[in-house]
């Protein structure tokens, strides 16, 4: 479906396609392509700065072959749960084939967040990494996949906020449509927004926005001010909580929290989420940076460096001790048997005898071991 979309207020019209190209009979939609790209670009920045996490390539790549999977199935699992009147058939069973059908829309990303965590702790366990090491890493990757995959929303026309006429308005016929139908604007409304005169919060842009700053904000965290394991990620949740909040007033299409009211309004799902995330980053940073005193050596990337150096050394130790071995001169008398030479053990020094003051032997006398 191709939709024409404007800014009026800055002067900009865009006319969007979703599909992209048609690829053996089936179309590729922009938001796909969006979304992988964000992906990749996370995985491959995030390859680079692992050092400084002590993180290989090769744990993020294992961990992304066990957590992607999963987030597939979580991200619209997560959107289906709190929406499941747009699933069930007139007799009230689920549509399992309208919930398989992604291409419909309806994914939610902080079920592919809430996934990603449960994985990559249970990754953790079996790999002995340490949890929050990795989980500073990754939240870089989060931050990189969440402002590229929001310009998919603006490709679909969706994620967008409520009226307003603010000059960075966003205009369309398919807007000024959707809120008509959801009773948000009335008939004068639903023309003002075609006129141009009034437009909806590009929310979208807004996320993305906050994401990109939120990015540049833990990078310089994690290279010039980590105190302990879990500082990232802690101001990731931190971050990305207040902007979310913020931002999910704003829009039109929030999930809500099944029937449940506060204060007479229904309860948005990712609000509620955001206040609990911002509590609990707010204390995790005060209390492990204010409260209790941590030394740069308990961090895992010094601990990482630490057991590599310890089995630099313990091998250079035994390369030693094997030339050592190979290299002695045997006693006079005794024949170097290559085969043996390992076995060789270095004797005391009060039993090797000073051939420099032994006498020598007399005629008949013989050196070396009897048989």
């Amino acid at each position: 479906m191709i939709h024409t979309v404007s800014f009026p207020g800055l002067g900009l019209t865009f006319t969007l396609n979703r599909v992209a190209f048609t690829l053996l009979g089936r179309p590729v939609y922009w938001y796909g392509i969006i979304i992988a790209s964000g992906l990749l670009l996370a995985v491959f920045l995030c390859g680079k700065w692992g050092k400084r996490f002590g993180i290989t390539e090769d744990q993020i790549t294992d961990m992304m072959i066990c957590a992607v999977p999963v987030a597939l199935v979580a991200i619209r699992a997560y959107y289906v749960i709190f929406n499941l009147g747009l699933y069930r058939r007139a007799d009230g069973s689920l549509d399992w084939g309208a919930i398989l059908r992604y291409s419909d829309g309806g994914l939610a990303i902080y079920g592919a967040i809430l996934s990603s965590l449960v994985v990559l702790l249970l990754f953790c366990h079996v790999k002995k990494i340490s949890f929050l090491a990795f989980a500073d890493l990754g939240v870089h990757g989060l931050f990189i996949g969440q402002l590229i995959g929001r310009w998919g929303n603006f490709m679909n026309v969706e994620a967008y906020g409520g009226v307003t006429g603010l000059p960075w308005r966003m205009c369309s016929e398919s807007i000024a449509s959707s809120l008509l139908s959801q009773g948000l604007v009335d008939a004068d409304g639903y023309q003002a927004i075609l006129d141009g005169t009034l437009g909806v919060h590009p929310t979208f842009f807004y996320e993305s926005l906050w994401n990109f700053v939120g990015i540049f904000l833990i990078y310089w965290i994690g290279k010039h001010w980590k105190k302990f394991d879990g500082q990232v990620f802690w101001s990731y949740v931190l971050w990305y909580g207040l902007g979310r909040f913020w931002i999910e007033g704003l829009r039109t299409d929030s999930l809500y929290l099944f029937n449940w009211e506060l204060f007479g309004q229904r309860i948005r799902v990712s609000q509620a989420l955001s206040i609990v995330m911002v509590a609990v980053a707010a204390f995790m940073l005060f209390y492990n940076i204010r409260i209790k005193k941590r030394s740069p050596e308990s961090l895992w990337v010094h601990q990482v460096a630490a057991e590599k150096a310890r089995l630099a050394a313990a091998e250079a130790e035994d390369a030693v001790l094997a030339e050592t071995l190979m290299n002695e001169v045997p006693t006079e008398g005794e024949a170097a048997d290559p085969l043996e030479t390992e076995a060789v053990e270095t004797p005391d020094a009060e039993t090797v005898p000073d051939t420099e003051t032994q006498e020598k032997p007399e005629k008949g006398e013989t050196h070396g071991n009897e048989n």
